[in-house]
């Protein structure tokens, strides 16, 4: 039962956030006395108490009156550094100082420049004793998204498609025509809720007209986005119905219609990806995932905007066809999903 050990609970418990919390990062807060957790907690959802607060709550729900003496004498482990500044919520910091905890176990710093450093140094100037870096990297990955939007002023860019065994995208007459297996669906679903937003063309949406929703799992439904500059897209398309915020962006207007809204653009020839990433990080969406079409993914490539990669690889040939994005960078995970092989590659950072 060592600090690690107890931070892997943290890390379990944040994970249980996931898809609920942006543009907030995942935390998870477990609270130790004589090596026996008395209270854990994580951030639920996005405006609502942060984790450090539902611990604390815990404990007062389960001890009573013992509770105060329980926590002078207890250890906070928290994954990320606690917040030391008054946001949607109040300081974490000043809520682990009024209950007088002795020691806090931190697993990242926060990078925010309203946090960075503060709260550790509000726990110091209390007399809390406070520990750094546990499960540093691990803590890391979790917040992936987070750390990129704060660190990169951009959202953390996830590339999706299925390409056939001979290394093709979608058929050359663009007709719908499936690719990978109901597997592949169902588990793409899951991950468009866990997103912020999800990401196509204007010729991808003409093709397919999909729904861009997560029908096949229980979950949030994604922001859609859609780039088509000269809003060619027909109305009737499902792209306009009501499931989800939709962003267009376009260069003919800037207008909110119900749930669309159009982004005027200029010159959108020019630096797209760019343009996209740095809009989307200004409204506060944290991740995207881009699943096409496959000029618009090289793009992002070719740009080098992308963190990762996950390809599923059908075990059909076409001969012929539109050819699948090229991409380089570093196998992550390979398994089988049904029929289907996923590989999931990570940008290789200079």
């Amino acid at each position: 039962m060592n600090d690690e050990f107890y931070m892997r609970r943290c890390l379990e418990l944040a994970l249980k956030g996931k898809g609920n919390v942006s543009p907030n990062p995942l935390v998870g807060c477990v609270i130790v006395h004589d090596n026996q957790i008395i209270g854990e907690g994580y951030h639920q959802k996005f405006g609502q108490a942060h984790a450090e607060v539902n611990a604390i709550n815990d404990v007062l729900q389960q001890h009573g009156d013992y509770a105060a003496e329980l926590l002078s004498n207890a250890t906070a482990y928290v994954s990320l550094e606690p917040c030391a500044h008054f946001g949607k919520t109040p300081p974490c910091a000043d809520l682990l100082v009024k209950h007088q905890l002795k020691k806090v176990v931190i697993g990242n710093t926060d990078p925010f420049d309203s946090v960075n450093g503060k709260g550790i140094e509000k726990l110091k100037n209390a007399g809390i004793l406070v520990v750094s870096g546990v499960l540093d990297d691990e803590c890391r990955e979790i917040n992936r998204r987070f750390f990129t939007r704060i660190t990169q002023q951009r959202p953390y860019l996830i590339l999706k498609w299925a390409q056939t065994s001979d290394g093709f995208f979608a058929p050359l007459d663009q007709t719908q025509r499936w690719i990978s297996g109901s597997e592949a669906k169902v588990l793409s679903h899951q991950w468009r809720s866990e997103e912020d937003a999800i990401l196509v063309g204007k010729n991808t949406v003409l093709a397919d007209n999909p729904q861009l929703n997560t029908r096949e799992v229980q979950g949030k439904n994604p922001i859609r986005i859609v780039v088509d500059k000269s809003l060619s897209i027909p109305e009737d398309y499902h792209i306009f119905n009501g499931d989800a915020k939709t962003i267009i962006f376009n260069e003919v207007k800037t207008e909110v219609v119900n749930n669309i809204h159009y982004v005027q653009m200029e010159d959108m020839h020019f630096y797209l990806p760019q343009k996209i990433a740095y809009q989307l990080y200004l409204m506060d969406i944290q991740s995207v995932i881009i699943e096409g079409g496959a000029n618009l993914l090289q793009q992002f490539i070719k740009d080098g905007l992308w963190d990762e990669a996950r390809i599923f690889t059908a075990n059909v040939n076409w001969e012929n066809g539109i050819k699948a994005p090229q991409i380089n960078g570093e196998l992550m995970d390979e398994i089988s999903v049904g029929n289907d092989k996923l590989q999931v590659l990570k940008q290789i950072k200079l």
